[in-house]
């Protein structure tokens, strides 16, 4: 009898053990609603400084910016619109670079008998304000126009990245780069810029890794019997000089690159296969797809906010059936959080040095302090 009741008690203990050892379900994030004077669009950080973009539908001039410093106090940054530039008072913020001294923004607004997109460029300081400096109508558009996507400030100077019809076939990756208040785009050709019979370049987003942009999006390879999509980078080594590709490895059937955000290496976020998939390529140019990302459904169609870096964690923020989730790889192991608060489709992130992490999701601004 004292035998069956010392088994008992091990069976039982060893349940309680297993029972003890099963993976507990992370917390959901807390968020906390931050308020703003009209709609959010963009973040850009540096340092301890975040830049808002705003459009406030409802004020004779759309796009409006905050700078908002470390003690959470809001400074309204000055946004002049030329009178000579209708578009410019309607214009959505499409990307804002600063580099702590310059400001080099890209806005865009719906237009003209086919709603094309109106690019407009801006250049300031803080003090000064986001003056919009008018460009000839062939510089951003005519039959041959592409898109625009990205405003970068590097060591050397500035640029804004987008697409232009082919030298040869298809759009190529193009490059502008001011003159003074004017903006020239910059010639492709026998570079990885360009777009051949064989292989047509996709570029959608850019950044900069100190003296370099970083381009990333997809090529895509044309050959008898095959056309395969594959995620691609495209890296300068100064500006707008140096220009490799970089397929990026493991990409499938069908592989976009969306985003990327690079400081000491970059982190690319995109899809494969129609599953969130995120790489990590260093200043050689060596890259790496990481292991064990979350099946979670990425489409063309999808947003997603550039990853986030804080310190040896990589954080991915994504949307799925209209919910936010909070993706967090450390020591090579990932874990999911589901989020109390923000909902609907996810835009854009940026990361402060006190580990606060600030989030566009649907039309609202969001905070969380990162344990």
């Amino acid at each position: 009898m004292r035998r069956l009741v010392a088994v008992a008690i091990l069976v039982l203990a060893t349940l309680t053990a297993c029972s003890d050892d099963k993976p507990q379900t992370p917390s959901p994030v807390a968020w906390t609603k931050v308020d703003t004077p009209a709609e959010p669009v963009t973040l850009t950080a540096h340092g301890d400084q975040l830049l808002i973009g705003l459009r406030h539908r409802g004020a004779k001039v759309v796009p409006e910016l905050l700078m908002q410093d470390s003690t959470g106090k809001r400074t309204p940054i000055t946004v002049k619109p030329n009178p000579a530039s209708p578009y410019a008072f309607e214009a959505i913020w499409y990307s804002i670079a600063y580099d702590g001294k310059q400001l080099l923004a890209l806005g865009g607004a719906a237009g003209g008998a086919h709603s094309n997109t109106r690019w407009t460029v801006w250049s300031g300081t803080p003090q000064t304000g986001l003056i919009e400096q008018p460009q000839d109508f062939f510089t951003f558009g005519g039959q041959t126009a592409g898109d625009l996507y990205s405003a970068v400030i590097t060591p050397s100077g500035r640029a804004l990245l987008g697409s232009w019809g082919g030298v040869v076939t298809g759009n190529d990756a193009m490059v502008w780069l001011p003159q003074g208040t004017k903006w020239t785009r910059q010639d492709p050709t026998k570079t990885p810029l360009q777009s051949t019979p064989n292989l047509l370049v996709g570029p959608g987003f850019g950044t900069t890794l100190g003296e370099s942009i970083v381009i990333v999006g997809s090529q895509v390879r044309l050959a008898p019997g095959v056309v395969a999509q594959e995620a691609a980078v495209w890296r300068s080594t100064k500006l707008n000089s140096g220009w490799t590709r970089i397929v990026l490895p493991e990409p499938g059937k069908r592989s976009q690159a969306n985003t990327a955000t690079c400081a000491n290496d970059c982190v690319i976020s995109g899809y494969v296969d129609g599953r969130l998939a995120i790489w990590q390529l260093d200043a050689s140019g060596t890259a790496k797809r990481l292991q064990g990302v979350p099946s979670i459904p990425v489409g063309d169609k999808d947003k997603l906010p550039p990853p986030v870096v804080d310190g040896g964690k990589i954080i991915q923020i994504v949307a799925q059936d209209n919910k936010v989730e909070v993706l967090t790889y450390q020591d090579g192991h990932w874990t999911v959080q589901d989020s109390q608060g923000p909902d609907g489709q996810v835009t854009d992130a940026a990361l402060m040095p006190d580990h606060k992490l600030y989030l566009i999701a649907g039309t609202s601004l969001w905070q969380t302090t990162l344990s």
